[in-house]
This record gives structure tokens, sequence and C-alpha cells, in this order.
């Protein structure tokens, strides 16, 4: 299991200076903890700007620095090599890690202009046959599963989305292995199980939460609204054939501060799985 990556994110001196800040540092730095968790090889595609202008370039569009004749060729030369080492492998890579606004490595966005437009830069759009996602979404890998755990039928349930997600190469903290369950824990055991918890919500990337019920669980309500005010994606999951209006499958305020799936299965797309990611 491999990803083709764009050279920078494991060397970021080949990006040109000057452009590089410390949230780009600290994607590149989770893509790398992200495959190195999941065993997933990183195999660094060649930088065609690198190898035209060098390492020490001014930042520049498409139009601006590439747009000849000579730079097609090298591009040509760069993909047969990555066909090549591709069917060396004997099996494609799971995808593409690009660089948004790379005039040669974006995936969704590139300056072929002065204006930033929509698109895969000059290199990754020779393997539209090949998945691609941008760093930044690749990085966003921690996953918090706020559910109700009071039951051993709860239990068992969350222990099979974590292990659904992890499939899809998800990191997932899990709130029910965190501290005594019991009903007798102390004072001092709850203040320290709130301020694990709030420290997970603070450092995850994503909040799944399990909305079913009559009325969803007062815990997992509060942990999608404290992610939803930090600014984290949050994903609900609601398999309850009940709804609460015409309009609303649940109360209407964590509704609208979700993206809501209906069936555990279609969890891993609403996360962008890298195992069915878009081309």
């Amino acid at each position: 299991m491999y990803v083709l990556v764009a050279p920078c994110i494991q060397n970021p001196a080949c990006r040109a200076r000057g452009i590089t800040t410390d949230e780009d540092i600290r994607c590149f730095n989770r893509v790398i903890e992200r495959c190195r968790r999941f065993s997933i090889e990183m195999v660094p595609l060649p930088c065609p700007e690198t190898i035209s202008l060098g390492a020490d370039r001014e930042p520049g569009s498409f139009l601006d620095r590439f747009a000849t004749d000579e730079f097609a060729a090298l591009l040509d030369r760069l993909e047969a090599e990555v066909r090549a080492v591709i069917r060396e492998r004997g099996e494609p890579p799971l995808a593409i890690v690009g660089v948004d606004s790379s005039p040669t490595c974006g995936v969704n966005a590139t300056y072929y202009s002065s204006e930033k437009q929509p698109g895969r830069g000059a290199f990754l759009a020779r393997f539209l046959d090949i998945p691609a996602i941008d760093v930044k979404e690749f990085a966003r890998y921690r996953v918090y599963l706020a559910a109700p755990l009071f039951s051993e039928a709860e239990v068992a349930y969350n222990l099979a989305l974590q292990e659904l997600l992890e499939a899809h190469l998800f990191d997932v903290y899990l709130p029910q292995e965190v501290g005594d369950t019991s009903h007798t824990r102390c004072r001092e055991e709850h203040q320290a199980i709130f301020a694990q918890h709030t420290a997970a919500l603070q450092d995850v990337d994503t909040v799944v939460a399990v909305i079913d019920g009559a009325d969803a669980d007062s815990g997992t309500s509060w942990e999608m609204g404290y992610a939803y005010a930090l600014g984290k994606r949050v994903v609900a999951l609601r398999t309850d054939f009940r709804i609460a209006g015409h309009h609303e499958l649940v109360n209407l305020m964590l509704e609208e501060s979700a993206a809501v799936v209906t069936a555990k299965e279609d969890l891993p797309r609403a996360l962008g799985s890298l195992l069915s990611a878009p081309s």
C-alpha cells in the first residue's frame, strides 16, 4: 500500500522561496504521521519546478514560469518515469497527495495564471486516472467518536465504528476507553475525564457523532456543539428511522451543525476516505 506524494511534503525545501507557512509544515508532518500510523509507503514524485528552475526560486504561475516547450517535454519524461514505477510495483497507488495552489502539483486549485483557478496542476493533470487528494485533506485523519457508551450494545457498536474507520485509515479517539466507567466514580475522576475529552476535541480534525434514539444523547450533543464552536468538521450518524419533523431527521441544531449520514457504511465517504477518494 502506497501513495505518490508531492516531494515538498517530505522536503519543504523543494518549494519556491517564502511560500511555506507553519500551517503547511504541520500538515506535511501529519501526512507523514498518518502514513507511519497505517504503514502506508510514501513514494515521492519528482518535482518538475525544482528540476527546471532549481530549489531557490521565486514563486510564479504556470504561464509566467513554465509555459514552454522545454517544460512540456520535461513533464512528458517525468510522467513516463512515474508510470514505469507504477508498473514495476504491480499495483496502483491509493492516491496522489498533492499541494493545492502549486502550478504543477495542485489538486483542486492551481496558479495557472496570476489568479488561482480550479483544477489540477500541470503535472498532476497527467494522472487523471489516479485519485488525488490535497495535503490538507489527507492530513485530517484524527477522529473523535462521540456516542452514548452506557450499555454493552452501545460499547460494542462504538468498537465496530472504530474498526470501520481505522480500516479506512482514520485514527479514532474512543472516549469509552478513558477513565472509570462505573457510576461510583469520584469528583476528581470526573474532572480528569472531562479534561482529557475536551483536550482530545481540541486536537482532532473531525468529530463523528452517533445521534440515534428518540433524542440524541446529551453528552454527544455537547461534544458536537463544542466541536462546532471550535470550527471542527462534524459528521453525524443517524440510523434511527424516527424523524423529528417534516424536514428534520433529528434536533435541528444538531443537524444544521453537521453533515448527517444514515448508514455507518456511508461514514468513510463522508469523511473523505482515501480508499474511496474521488478522481
